[in-house]
């Protein structure tokens, strides 16, 4: 018994060993000659193919040296206004699933006496060593008392050098009476997401909070009363009281003013990119407040059946939708289905794109702008003039009877009645809708009571008898355009019937 047991504990040793060495070799990269085992990487193998791929860089061991060095510039504001009750803004923009826009800022200090100070927080940092800080207008704004307090607890009074509500920017000065630590504003152009990206501020009045993320994407845009930019989201964590704080890369350089949350999400906030505050800020510290270029011109997204109707590839640029008389782009020649690609030679993806563009420009600039007309790239140079705030368009729903045409549309003669409810001139042309057939293709295209239709497939309508012939002359399968005049504005949509 003993010795099956010893020739079986040797059979199994001699498996074991087997089994190490064939590890080893597999291991250490191969054998030499013979069956002697190789402790050296294979010949084949250079130091490179053992380094990390260029693409490939390893997540920081801390961020703390990081923090050490940038949070002194980074302030907490706290600001104090009487209020007569009711209700008072908080200063962290947010927006949500089931109300995003409508209800944009969230509100609180409900129900306070009259004449009691509402106070609030915010973060900003410092621009350049007398005392110039950067944050959010909504932390500001409407404020009777502005206290600024530094990372090594000195406290001092601000008062507010300029504010741009549309862009939700603002420029604060403190007097410390010595110089003072900055940050240093980077490019926000050049960040990717997925980069390392870390914010500063005073979530809850938890001063100088860091916290760590990457950039998730670049150019949001949000509707609604959202401020004026096409935003940099980051899951680095913001809160309330982190408005107006700065987002670094790792070189330490501001990228983004930390401006709003999803109230719905974790992990989606939202910053204002740092090259469209760092254009503004010698204008708001020197005026107060800024200018703006305008145009004259209502412009339109190119939607993909917009895009086969005008023989374009792809769905990129500004349709310009109406030409304002007497404005810059009208002097110019600026026409109306022109489609802008680029301003300044910069390109022109969206119509926000060139909005930003044209507000950037001082009025009174000669602008290059290209435009694709009739499938032809052309170049206008336009003076630009200075932005005027504009009027709403209005809508009235107006339900009609009747049979529903090829379109799915009922459509009438522009009476007296309508011109009035229209607000056009009596002598207006145009072909007026009063119904339109649901879950049809004009349907879906946006198509809406009380719209105008001036133009179909840039056949001129006047009278039904235009739109009927033009109507007739459409087979299943072709793309329809249509020019039509809604409240104020025009519009250009396209389906395929």
């Amino acid at each position: 018994m003993n010795r099956r047991f010893s020739i079986g504990a040797v059979f199994l040793i001699s498996l074991a060993t087997a089994a190490i060495v064939a590890t080893v070799i597999v291991w250490t990269g191969g054998v030499r000659e013979g069956f002697g085992v190789s402790m050296s990487v294979a010949p084949d193998v250079s130091d490179s193919d053992l380094k990390p791929a260029a693409w490939f860089q390893p997540q920081p061991k801390s961020f703390a040296d990081l923090a050490q060095r940038v949070s002194p510039a980074v302030v907490s504001i706290r600001t104090a206004k009487k209020v007569a009750g009711g209700r008072r803004m908080m200063p962290f923009p947010r927006f949500g699933p089931q109300d995003p826009f409508d209800d944009f800022f969230e509100k609180f200090f409900d129900g306070r006496p009259p004449g009691e100070l509402a106070r609030s927080l915010g973060s900003g940092f410092i621009i350049d060593e007398n005392g110039t800080v950067l944050t959010n207008n909504h932390v500001v704004s409407g404020a009777d008392e502005i206290e600024i307090e530094l990372s090594d607890g000195r406290k001092f009074k601000a008062n507010v050098l300029g504010v741009d509500e549309r862009s939700d920017i603002a420029v604060i000065k403190m007097d410390a009476g010595s110089k003072l630590p900055v940050v240093r504003l980077g490019d926000s152009k050049a960040i990717r997401p997925g980069d390392w990206v870390m914010a500063i501020g005073n979530p809850f009045g938890l001063e100088h909070t860091v916290t760590v993320g990457v950039v998730s994407a670049k150019g949001r845009m949000i509707g609604g009363n959202a401020p004026y930019a096409k935003f940099i989201q980051t899951d680095a964590s913001i809160n309330p009281g982190n408005s107006g704080g700065p987002l670094f890369n790792l070189d330490g350089e501001v990228i983004g003013i930390n401006t709003m949350i999803h109230a719905g999400g974790q992990g989606i906030g939202f910053a204002i990119p740092i090259d469209m505050a760092k254009a503004m800020i010698p204008e708001l510290v020197e005026k107060g407040s800024i200018s703006r270029g305008w145009l004259g011109v209502s412009i339109q997204d190119i939607t993909p059946e917009l895009a086969k109707s005008f023989n374009m590839e792809k769905t990129e640029g500004a349709l310009v939708t109406e030409v304002y008389s007497d404005s810059p782009a009208a002097k110019s020649g600026l026409k109306r289905g022109d489609i802008i690609i680029a301003f300044n030679g910069e390109k022109i993806d969206e119509p926000l794109d060139l909005s930003l563009q044209v507000g950037q420009v001082k009025p009174g600039t000669d602008a290059k702008v290209t435009i694709l007309r009739e499938g032809e790239k052309k170049d206008l140079t336009i003076k630009v003039g200075e932005l005027e705030q504009g009027k709403q368009a209005f809508k009235q729903p107006n339900i009609g009877g009747g049979k529903a045409d090829n379109l799915g549309l009922v459509v009438r003669s522009i009476s007296p009645d309508d011109a009035e409810k229209l607000d056009v001139p009596a002598s207006f042309k145009g072909v007026v809708v009063v119904r339109v057939e649901p879950d049809t293709a004009v349907a879906m295209a946006d198509v809406r009571t009380d719209d105008v239709i001036l133009e179909l497939n840039n056949i001129k309508i006047q009278t039904i008898a235009d739109y009927e012939k033009a109507v007739v002359a459409l087979k299943p399968g072709d793309f329809v355009r249509l020019y039509i005049k809604r409240g104020r504005g025009s519009v250009y949509l396209a389906f395929k019937l």
